[in-house]
């Protein structure tokens, strides 16, 4: 079916969000479940994400989390989507990747962003204010500095073990943060896909303005959205409805909630103004069965020349999530791998706990 030309990757990343009815362990634990199955269908990378003091969102803490990935799978490139650096200092980021490369050679990524916490309480709990974003090019030259032999401001110090490695860094950013990644000649992931022209014109900053460096000798851009598949164009749409209403009532109420299942979001009554932000989070997505999707699909990778797409899909039923990354994978023509050795184990659900999508 796939039309793609070659070379175009596919990959995952998730951002283990709650269900209503479950708590954060079976979150991660069912992120952990996801990337096995993402790894048997083929796709390139599996990464995961960071948010702090978010109700909705279990994953705080993604270098573990991507310890916790590649200790249950064997195949699929692991990483971060991403470590936000302004929140950390770059000497122990570039720690916890040489740990990890160390324990899983040749399958880590370093994808870092320049996102601060999520509100004012959490950057005080972080020790960190809005304008550490501003300093995101100076962190980002010295993570790189950790591997190739040490900042110049810290001469008496080396990063164990990182230093020495070759741990793959990615940038996940828009506007500005395109320019730093060119200025740094780093790969590039940006999205989302429904801000076609923003992401254009970022992309085409991005391609003029690149240095070649040590890290990567042309431009290198992944896209990231939302893509939802089903067997039909309105069963794909249904998947895109808990995360709407999340980010809708996020908006208007000031708080991301566990996602929903469509039916009881469907049966809300909501203001007109959450009506809007409702609306506007269904709208321009990339969903529909497997033809729509690849040929949706197709356009966006030829429009910005990516060579890779970030798939960053949550929905309420984690079943129904797995059966559109395996029509997606089916679509763009991925070739499935055997399945890994690795195991997660299940524990039993806690007393008076819902278990919700299997």
């Amino acid at each position: 079916m796939s039309t793609f030309p070659g070379g175009i990757r596919f990959s995952v990343l998730d951002r283990s969000r709650t269900r209503e009815g479950e708590d954060a362990p079976r979150a991660l634990r069912n992120t952990v479940r996801l990337a096995q199955e993402v790894e048997a269908l083929g796709y390139h990378r599996f990464w995961v994400s960071e948010h702090h003091g978010v109700p909705g969102v279990a994953g705080s803490a993604p270098t573990v989390l991507a310890a916790a990935v590649a200790a249950a799978t064997s195949a699929v490139r692991v990483g971060t989507g991403g470590v936000m650096l302004p929140n950390h200092r770059p000497l122990v980021v570039a720690e916890q990747f040489g740990v990890l490369e160390s324990l899983f050679p040749g399958r880590i990524d370093m994808g870092v962003g320049r996102s601060v916490g999520f509100t004012d309480g959490v950057r005080r709990a972080l020790g960190r204010d809005k304008d550490e974003a501003d300093r995101f090019a100076e962190q980002l030259d010295e993570l790189l500095g950790w591997f190739t032999g040490g900042p110049a401001a810290h001469p008496q110090v080396h990063a164990r073990p990182a230093e020495g490695l070759r741990v793959p860094p990615f940038v996940l950013a828009t506007g500005e943060g395109a320019g730093i990644a060119a200025h740094a000649g780093l790969p590039l992931v940006i999205g989302d896909l429904r801000s076609r022209d923003r992401v254009l014109a970022a992309v085409d900053a991005y391609r003029a303005a690149f240095r070649p460096s040590p890290w990567a000798a042309e431009p290198y851009v992944a896209v990231a959205g939302t893509v939802a598949v089903a067997a039909t164009e309105a069963e794909a749409r249904r998947l895109l409805v808990p995360e709407a209403w999340s980010l809708a009532y996020a908006r208007t109420r000031g708080d991301f909630p566990p996602l929903d299942a469509p039916e009881r979001i469907e049966a809300l009554t909501m203001t007109e103004r959450q009506r809007g932000f409702y609306e506007t989070g269904l709208t321009g997505h990339v969903h529909g069965t497997e033809e729509q999707v690849a040929a949706a699909l197709e356009k966006a990778v030829k429009e910005t020349g990516a060579q890779e797409v970030l798939v960053t899909t949550s929905t309420y039923d984690r079943a129904a999530l797995t059966e559109s990354y395996r029509r997606l994978a089916h679509a763009v023509g991925l070739a499935p791998r055997a399945r890994t050795a690795a195991s997660w184990p299940e524990p039993p659900p806690r007393p008076g706990q819902t278990v919700i999508g299997g």
